[in-house]
């Protein structure tokens, strides 16, 4: 018999109230990293190398760990806990298996397509220095699936508290890696000390998921049923997420297009900056809200699974509304303050400050994305994920078409925002019909 012990379950605003501080301390090294890089690195070739190759890689990256971020793995494990309690570790060591075995295929295959590109791509230092990225980039792959798979199965136990505190310490690792050698290694030493980091958040959240939760896994090849549904509902997951992950690598390679000297780096950094306040709400409001929804939906409270969206979506939107007032306000001293030191220079700068409101248009309608693609997921609905990927990067392709044409680099960051209010509105249809189709199989 699984020995989980579960945290007790509070209600979502208390639980994210109780999060948020340690989100806040622990993220804060996440949140600094891009500025430091600016300080080390400032913008050059080597940085919009650098960038080019992560987007790469974070594309490839969703083909691994959008498997257990946030996924069906949370509504599954609510499931097999009310239903099939003692099938749990044999489950959950199933899902380590594989997540190895195919992360580590899929690090393999990525890498050599990788290497291959970028021969085509860049030429003399430039392929140099991506060449060297390949290997600490592939493993950094196999890494974030096990780091979040230890994440989501103590999400699914309530325990949201130590998901923070391997990220800061991880995070720490990789900061100080960088500060005490990046004058020697340069800029590829960047996906190295990522690496180490991750693996060091890897080793926390495995310790404290095994030794003081209690969980019991079984590693081996079975396949439960549980493992078969989990398996199916992922697959269209990460079919969108892997096809919405193609946006990054446009935009980078748009941004080229606009002949913009150190352009991809540029928007990457504001897009950052822009992003913040997303990145606070998706490490503390919405793994709680999953697991929230997963349990209410396990017990077909239907009713409750919409009330607490309509919730949801109000808080998140109102928050970042103000949020995107308050950086509009300070962009100017914002960003000066925090960009124009060490190697960034000041028009660079500059163009920065001119790129972050039109970050700033979608940060409302992202975050309402963020809630409502959590809400068809409890409900099992990630059949539409796939869909819905391709039309956001179909959107976005033609976006960034039209609008840097119109209006230069600003387009792209601009296109973002449009496709992120677009596709929440969609979500939110598709949400209110999927309930509607629940409440007529519960009737009938």
């Amino acid at each position: 018999m699984s020995t989980i012990v579960r945290s007790p379950k509070k209600s979502v605003l208390r639980t994210t109230l109780l999060v948020l501080p340690a989100q806040i301390i622990f993220r804060v090294g996440e949140a600094i990293l891009p500025l430091l890089l600016a300080f080390w690195f400032g913008r050059s070739r080597s940085t919009d190398v650098y960038y080019f190759a992560w987007a790469v890689f974070a594309f490839a990256g969703s083909l691994v760990f959008t498997a257990f971020q946030d996924s069906a793995i949370i509504p599954i494990l609510a499931e097999e806990r009310i239903a099939r309690k003692d099938e749990v570790p044999k489950l959950t060591g199933s899902l380590l298996t594989y997540a190895w075995l195919l992360g580590s295929a899929v690090a393999a295959v990525v890498g050599a397509l990788a290497l291959g590109w970028f021969a085509y791509r860049y030429e003399g230092p430039d392929f140099s220095l991506a060449a060297k990225m390949v290997i600490p980039f592939s493993l950094y792959l196999v890494a974030t699936a096990t780091r979040t798979f230890f994440g989501a199965i103590l999400a699914s136990a309530h325990h949201f508290m130590v998901q923070p505190v391997a990220s800061g310490v991880g995070m720490l690792v990789n900061i100080t890696l960088l500060a005490t050698t990046h004058a020697r290694f340069g800029v590829s030493l960047v996906p190295v000390s990522a690496l180490a980091g991750e693996i060091v958040a890897c080793l926390v959240l495995a310790w404290f998921a095994i030794r003081v939760v209690g969980l019991r896994i079984e590693l081996g090849l079975s396949r439960p049923p549980a493992l078969v549904r989990f398996a199916k509902l992922v697959s269209a997951e990460v079919g969108g997420s892997a096809v919405t992950r193609v946006n990054p690598v446009v935009d980078q390679l748009m941004a080229g297009l606009s002949l913009v000297v150190g352009g991809g780096t540029m928007l990457r950094y504001s897009g950052d900056v822009a992003s913040l306040p997303t990145s606070i709400l998706q490490a503390s409001l919405l793994p709680v809200l999953l697991s929230h929804l997963s349990d209410d939906f396990a017990a077909n409270h239907l009713d409750g699974v919409r009330r607490t969206v309509t919730r949801a979506l109000a808080s998140v939107m109102g928050l970042l509304l103000a949020a995107t007032v308050l950086l509009y306000a300070v962009r100017t001293p914002l960003l000066r303050f925090i960009f124009l030191r060490g190697e960034m220079d000041a028009a660079g700068v500059d163009r920065m400050i001119h790129l972050l409101p039109y970050h700033l248009v979608g940060l409302a309608p992202f975050g309402a994305l963020l809630v409502l693609a959590r809400a068809h997921v409890a409900l099992k609905n990630s059949s539409i994920m796939l869909g819905m990927g391709i039309f956001n990067t179909v959107s976005n392709a033609v976006f960034n078409v039209v609008l840097l044409e119109a209006i230069g680099l600003e387009g792209i960051a601009l296109s973002t925002s449009c496709v992120q209010a677009a596709v929440a509105v969609v979500f939110w249809f598709r949400f209110e019909s999927r309930l509607r189709v629940l409440r007529s199989e519960a009737t009938a």
